[in-house]
């Protein structure tokens, strides 16, 4: 996905519109933040800094938006090793989320 400068961050009312216009996703929370998901799978969650979300994508996807943009993408220690990666609301355009959701949808479980 290439990067995107935008003028401000994507706003938590976009995530929801994104998130919700996909089938079968439903809002809850998790470590006390909005989250969404799939039944029990969970595929997105806004991160405790306010500042990014942290998306289910598996590691295939995740190593390769670390390595193509890792200006809006990146891993804290807590996720190293697991399907995860953050990405900054305010490099992240609602499209690109759609997308990354959608493949989150797609993943096995």
């Amino acid at each position: 996905m290439p990067a995107r400068k935008l003028s401000r961050k994507l706003s938590l009312a976009a995530i929801r519109r994104v998130a919700l216009s996909l089938p079968g996703v439903e809002e809850g929370t998790s470590y006390g933040t909005p989250a969404w998901r799939t039944g029990k799978r969970m595929l997105a969650r806004l991160h405790q800094d306010g500042q990014s979300i942290v998306l289910k994508i598996g590691n295939e996807t995740r190593d390769h938006l670390l390595q193509a943009d890792p200006e809006t993408f990146f891993v804290t220690d807590h996720y190293r090793g697991h399907p995860m990666v953050l990405a900054r609301l305010d490099r992240l355009s609602a499209p690109d989320l759609h997308k990354l959701l959608a493949r989150a949808i797609s993943l096995r479980p």
